[in-house]
């Protein structure tokens, strides 16, 4: 006797009708999962690219039924694959009388196979007329039904496998996300970067802002932290004398999740040697154009109600934007305190350490952000907020740091990088120590081996990092981090 299976807890109606219907297979000995190949000869957009050529011809295709139209002794169906769907015929008198009523009793969501003729209907549809199929896997689940389909987010996101199944524009969106990484990585080959990979455990939390993930590795018996950044490790491989070095890196930031921020994110992170933030600023607008040209066919992207023109970029200081778009000027401010006033008197929110530079990052996010619609570079910012960036040489007080902003979001981040091991030490130190004095249960530590391999001397270098998330919400016209993200962060449901 075959071994056929119980209603598990929490099957519907439907289920275990679809379940019962398993169940006889298997007794007849017709187990669909014990199928391990099928041999399929074309897809449904080889079909259509070369109908010309397979008009008439014998071709096997595979994929999931989405539709049936039963019309006594024809069917129409439609069969799902990776390019789209294709019709299929089936006729009683081709396939045989049991056949055909095994057909008629499959379910909406049935992968089968199907092998037949190439034709085109009536009216002028490319279709198969099938001499035989196979039911390849039983679905024992319903599809949302067909004209409505699966729009409430939350449960797209939880399964996106349905989703991916009934919303074939959501395919298209990762789709062209791979396209994009593909055209980014085309982009810094062609211009001599190295692909690397660092390490995602590292082992220990370092002085950043941003807030890490703990893990435990057993063998060791160490607390290990999943990383907040790429950086420094890529920028020991310029030490060491890989002088153009990129990764594509998950990150992973225990911190809050809106439209634009999930727990676990890719990035890219490159830096060259010999080259300074003004060279990174050339290379991201080059990049941009390229990549964009190549993904959309035009420098011109509509989202959210904007066209965004990837052609045009403005370059401001922070203390130009800042005085722009509040008219507060930066050199008015002699002492913190003047900084302290200004604030009070256009209510911005005071930082934690309020000093004049980390006060203009404060009315930069209070008065700017929102109004770089269009692309535009913000450079020279407050050494307060840029630990790891080079100073300016003409004035000390600010970086050589630039981040760039497209329809008010920060896009991506780059430095002069800081060279100097014994200035890097003390901002690491001081960073650190402002840390602890923040939240003495912080377990943050300054990385001393990092600060060793700049005292073997690291050449001047650009750096840069940015989010493929975003670029790819820009690129697809998405509105939440959580559509371009095959499985995002979702809380449980139970």
């Amino acid at each position: 006797m075959a071994h056929t299976y119980q209603v598990p807890a929490g099957y519907t109606e439907q289920d275990t009708i679809r379940l019962n219907k398993l169940n006889a297979l298997i007794e007849a000995g017709r187990n669909p999962y014990e199928i391990t190949t099928y041999d399929r000869t074309h897809t449904s957009g080889q079909i259509r690219r070369d109908y010309d050529a397979l008009e008439g011809k014998t071709v096997r295709i595979a994929g999931r039924m989405l539709s049936r139209r039963v019309m006594g002794k024809a069917s129409f169906a439609q069969l799902q694959d990776p390019d789209g769907a294709m019709q299929i015929y089936v006729r009683r008198d081709d396939v045989g009388e049991e056949p055909y009523k095994d057909f008629k009793a499959l379910d909406i969501g049935d992968i089968i196979g199907v092998t037949g003729t190439v034709f085109k209907t009536k009216t002028g549809e490319i279709s198969v007329h099938a001499s035989e199929y196979t039911l390849l896997t039983k679905s024992l689940h319903p599809l949302p039904e067909k004209f409505h389909g699966l729009t409430d987010t939350d449960t797209r996101y939880r399964q996106r496998y349905v989703d991916l199944i009934v919303n074939p524009e959501v395919k298209d969106t990762f789709v062209k996300r791979s396209l994009i990484l593909r055209e980014l990585r085309a982009f810094l080959d062609g211009r001599g970067y190295l692909e690397v990979d660092t390490p995602i455990l590292t082992p220990f939390e370092i002085g950043a802002s941003a807030r890490p993930f703990y893990t435990h590795h057993n063998t060791l018996d160490m607390d290990m932290v999943l990383r907040i950044e790429t950086e420094l490790y890529l920028k020991r491989l310029i030490v060491g004398g890989l002088d153009r070095v990129y990764e594509v890196g998950r990150i992973f930031r225990n911190e809050g999740m809106d439209t634009k921020h999930n727990p676990e994110f890719t990035t890219i992170e490159l830096y060259e040697a010999y080259t300074d933030f003004h060279g990174m600023m050339d290379l991201v607008e080059d990049m941009m154009k390229t990549v964009t040209l190549r993904v959309r066919g035009s420098l011109v992207v509509p989202y959210q109600g904007h066209d965004i023109d990837i052609g045009h970029w403005e370059r401001l200081t922070m203390v130009e934007a800042v005085k722009k778009y509040s008219g507060v000027d930066f050199a008015d401010w002699k002492t913190d305190e003047d900084a302290v006033a200004a604030a009070k008197a256009h209510h911005v929110e005071l930082p934690e350490v309020p000093t004049k530079g980390a006060i203009l990052a404060e009315f930069f996010d209070a008065f700017v952000e929102e109004k770089l619609i269009q692309p535009t570079f913000i450079y020279d910012y407050p050494v307060e907020i840029s630990p790891l960036a080079k100073r300016k040489p003409d004035d000390p007080a600010f970086t050589e740091r630039f981040e760039y902003f497209i329809n008010a979001t920060e896009f991506g981040n780059a430095f002069s990088e800081l060279n100097d091991p014994l200035d890097q030490r003390e901002r690491f130190e001081k960073q650190v120590a402002q840390r602890k004095a923040l939240d003495p249960e912080s377990r943050a530590q300054v990385d001393y081996d990092f600060i060793n391999a700049l005292e073997y001397g690291m050449p001047p270098t650009g750096g840069l990092g940015f989010g493929v998330d975003r670029l790819v919400m820009l690129l697809t016209g998405s509105d939440s981090i959580r559509d371009v993200l095959l499985f995002p962060t979702m809380k449980p449901l139970e």
